[in-house]
């Protein structure tokens, strides 16, 4: 896998087989995001958007600790002391989080460990969650005395319901991975030696199907689940009608037929 780093080596990418890998590089504070790191995966995030031989991207943690165990509770006396910072350090982090939230291509996290706070933010806004057995999460604002985000909790109430919700923001606790199975948190369950084993089979499914089509249906499903004002259908209409006019299609069918694997290239 060709490396790269981002936000001063906190933030490690790479691209192999058609799969875009996001490494959150921080095991000594369990994947803590820091300001800059929110920075270093939106810059990652924009080469695979432009790199056409990436067909999907996983995001994981360093080490057999912790997916992302939240922000990084070292700066928070600096950058998130009131109101005012929290203002602040929304900004310095918005658009890592816009550019994970509005993503084209499908995302995936691969989670073992620890899943905290922003860091179930982050698992969250992916499309799929492959979770190990030894896997923890919670979002623990209620026993710092913050507020978790409007989007996030919308994500989170998304996944789970609001009764589940509740319970998650209200208690602040840890869960473990069956619980988060259970509520439809992640989609699946596997242990700790299949976890690696398992997303890849995973990313290799989704770089072998058609692009335009990964990426049109998860267009749709993000607008179904939007209010219906702010659903683009005209967008819709014309990405569908994109697939139904390509190259990718016309694949598809002469491979359907000759009884063999469609070779597609997301024209």
């Amino acid at each position: 896998m060709s490396g790269m780093e981002f936000a001063d080596g906190k933030i490690l990418a790479g691209i192999e087989s058609g799969v875009g890998r996001v490494v959150f590089n921080q095991p000594e504070k369990r994947n803590a995001m820091s300001v800059n790191m929110w920075e270093g995966m939106g810059q990652a995030l924009d080469l695979f958007a432009e790199d056409a031989s990436v067909r999907c991207v996983v995001l994981q943690g360093a080490g057999d600790k912790a997916f992302v165990s939240g922000a990084d509770i070292s700066q928070f006396e600096k950058t998130r002391a009131n109101a005012d910072a929290q203002r602040d350090y929304d900004r310095l982090t918005s658009a890592g989080r816009a550019k994970l939230a509005a993503y084209r291509k499908p995302v995936i996290a691969q989670i073992r460990g620890f899943c905290m706070g922003g860091g179930l933010g982050i698992a969250m806004s992916t499309d799929i969650r492959i979770a190990s057995e030894d896997s923890q999460f919670g979002i623990p604002a209620a026993k710092l005395g913050i507020a978790y985000g409007f989007d996030m909790v919308r994500a989170l109430v998304d996944l789970v319901g609001p009764a589940h919700a509740h319970m998650i923001l209200m208690t602040g606790e840890r869960f473990d991975a069956r619980e988060a199975e259970r509520i439809g948190l992640v989609n699946k369950l596997v242990p700790v030696g299949e976890l690696e084993a398992t997303v890849a089979k995973l990313t290799a499914t989704l770089a072998a199907n058609a692009p335009l089509s990964l990426t049109t249906n998860k267009q749709t499903v993000k607008a179904v689940l939007q209010d219906p004002s702010d659903r683009d259908m005209g967008a819709i209409r014309t990405a569908m009608a994109a697939c139904f006019d390509s190259e990718d299609y016309r694949e598809g069918r002469r491979a359907f037929m000759e009884k063999r694997k469609p070779a597609f290239t997301g024209h």
